[in-house]
């Protein structure tokens, strides 16, 4: 049945034209209509679609660009102290004489791409595309609201992480180069770096970093407080709380842990801001000596207080990061075994939990810091129950494959990889749980494959299977099956080639920031699956650039798909959510017709319906209810 039939239109007449806003949207006299100009309609906008696919193309970008200063790194790490084929005496030109002098890179530089690396692809690519881009695209469809709470604080969220990306990667072309002090910037290195005489103190990289981040904290702070007003406030009628997508939970819990973490880290960074520019000491210890010269600052300062800012945000940040990426696979899982997730409920609480309990659990990322045994036992102890929920909601999805009828079209191939590749990120985070393993494992390659298999095979693996699910509610068109499995495939292999290895470099005590690659580290003289940890460089880094080749099928099907890939109706996937209500693309404003939700978010495959999948929006039918209070009422014998 039609919801349209029963239902009162939502301004029909308001939304005949694509783009046209509401007289309380414009200007002049009360009913005046006008369509928007191309720079209110797709620059500065208001629409959430707008903004969400402006939030999209920014993540993508970044996220190539970051990957694409990995594969430079990995040259140095493959070949250390050889000439950069092909572009090497290039990149001087681009990034300074002092980056790669004859196509050879430097140290400094190298350390540079590894600080922003870890910053561009975590702040600058996945936050945007996971929890802005998709949250602002799909979570208003998906409750059934014409746009966010606040359309005008959304615009300003996205043009500050644009300002903060832009502050980010002029960095790179000042004096010194960009931060060079890692993604994590720990002080003392972060305060006295990029100082001295040649320097500016406000353009040069470390404080240009700082001063980015601040308006990419801005930005997360004023999005979360829209996502949080918005899910509270717009749901559609009906639509209660254990009636929503699980995604829409998911950037729920998300918005909350960047609402609460990110404001104690902004305070740290401003504080570490004013001790580089304005001689205070929040961080900087007394004593401090560089090149064999006394420092004169007050002193005072603890750097173990930055470190404890810094995580206090940074753990939540791996929840910020994998949530949504859940979020995405639970909506792809369902709708293509062509069943209800298994476990709801204890989805949905589990998410709670884990929201929880990431704020109680930063400081093992600190165990060298030589924390008493009392604390350490603290935090191993909440570390190993975060990972409860976690697997919960991994078994859960798992199960709900159980006897469905599985579709492996290209979403769902990454979402069904999704599922490993996580399992082997958690379970392998376990022993660096425990600070005796730590201290023996912390800083080596073991932490970046164990971190990576969780936001790169994991997360962005989400990321990418939400693009081709989405992509025809965006843009009417599907994007080619064909050669989604071509970027599919070579990607998957790619990525377990690139960092499974990385444990067996990591437990051979390869450092995960040297420069030379650890050619001259040898622990026990052995090699590994017949290669030494250095020597294990070479391939890894051939499966880096393979992977960057496998991403171009992506790229080309993307663009292609906009206007020509093939048209499809409003529900191409047969889904069940309120999102495939709207039309394809969404008007302004959304819906024709105001949605109502009548039932759960997840009615696949209900016994005596025509067809396998009941959207939310279809009104429960009277033989339903008596089938349902049959089965409720107690069997007498």
């Amino acid at each position: 049945m039609d919801a349209s039939t029963s239902l009162e239109t939502h301004g029909e007449d308001r939304h005949k034209h694509e783009g046209e806003h509401p007289p309380s949207h414009g200007s002049g006299a009360a009913g005046e209509h006008h369509e928007l100009g191309w720079w209110r309609k797709y620059v500065f906008s208001t629409d959430h679609k707008v903004i969400g696919i402006q939030y999209g193309f920014t993540g993508l970008i970044f996220l190539f660009f970051g990957f694409s200063l990995m594969m430079l790194m990995r040259w140095q790490l493959a070949y250390p102290g050889q000439a950069l084929p092909l572009i090497g005496k290039l990149l001087p030109h681009i990034f300074g004489a002092g980056s790669m002098p004859d196509g050879k890179m430097t140290p400094d530089f190298y350390n540079t791409l590894g600080a922003m690396h870890g910053t561009i692809m975590v702040f600058l690519g996945i936050v945007p595309l996971a929890f802005a881009a998709f949250g602002n695209f799909v979570v208003p469809l998906q409750i059934g609201a014409p746009d966010m709470a606040f359309p005008k604080v959304n615009m300003a969220s996205y043009w500050a992480v644009f300002v903060g990306g832009i502050i980010m990667l002029t960095s790179f072309f000042v004096p010194g180069g960009a931060a060079k002090s890692g993604w994590t910037s720990y002080v003392p290195l972060a305060g006295i770096a990029d100082t001295g005489p040649g320097h500016n103190p406000i353009f040069n990289g470390q404080t240009l970093w700082l001063i980015g981040f601040i308006f990419l904290i801005t930005s997360s702070l004023l999005g979360a407080i829209n996502f949080i007003a918005t899910i509270i406030q717009l749901r559609a009628k009906g639509l209660t709380w254990m009636r929503l997508p699980f995604f829409v939970w998911a950037q729920f819990v998300t918005a909350f842990l960047l609402l609460l973490a990110f404001p104690p880290l902004e305070a740290g960074i401003i504080m570490q801001l004013m001790d580089r520019v304005a001689a205070t000491s929040f961080f900087m210890p007394a004593g401090l000596v560089v090149n064999g010269t006394a420092m004169h600052i007050s002193g005072g300062g603890s750097p173990l207080l930055w470190q404890h800012l810094f995580w206090f945000l940074a753990h939540p940040e791996v929840y910020v990061l994998i949530l949504p990426g859940m979020g995405i696979v639970a909506e792809i899982l369902a709708n293509n075994s062509r069943k209800p997730l298994w476990g709801y409920k204890s989805l949905v609480f589990s998410v709670l939990t884990i929201g929880f309990l990431s704020f109680i659990v930063w400081a093992h990322h600190m165990w060298l810091t030589g924390m008493g045994t009392a604390v350490s036992a603290f935090f191993q102890t909440t570390t190993l129950i975060i990972s409860i929920p976690s697997v919960i909601i991994l078994s859960a999805f798992f199960i709900s494959l159980w006897g469905g009828s599985i579709r492996f079209n290209v979403p769902m191939l990454f979402t069904t990889a999704f599922l490993p590749m996580f399992g082997i990120g958690g379970l392998t985070g376990i022993p660096l749980a425990f600070n005796s393993a730590d201290l023996y494992l912390h800083d080596t390659y073991y932490v970046i494959a164990h971190f990576h298999y969780i936001v790169a095979p994991g997360t962005i693996f989400a990321l990418f299977a939400g693009i081709y699910y989405w992509f025809p509610k965006a843009t009417g068109r599907r994007m080619n099956e064909f050669w989604g499995k071509v970027h599919f495939w070579p990607t998957l292999i790619c990525m377990n080639a690139i960092f499974l290895p990385m444990f067996l470099q990591g437990m051979a005590g390869m450092h995960r920031r040297w420069y030379d690659g650890g050619q001259g580290w040898n622990v026990s003289g052995e090699h590994i699956w017949g290669l030494s940890g250095f020597q294990w460089n070479a391939p890894i880094s051939w499966a880096a650039w393979t992977m960057g080749l496998a991403q171009i099928p992506f790229i080309i099907n993307f663009f292609w798909s906009i206007r020509h890939g093939e048209k499809v109706n409003d529900n191409p996937w047969e889904a069940t959510t309120l999102e495939w209500t709207a039309p394809s693309p969404p008007p302004h404003g959304n819906f024709v017709t105001t949605p109502i939700a009548y039932r759960g978010p997840y009615e696949y495959s209900l016994p005596g319906r025509d067809r396998d999948f009941t959207m939310q929006n279809e009104p429960v039918e009277p033989t339903e209810r008596r089938r349902r209070k049959t089965v409720e009422q107690p069997v007498l014998v």
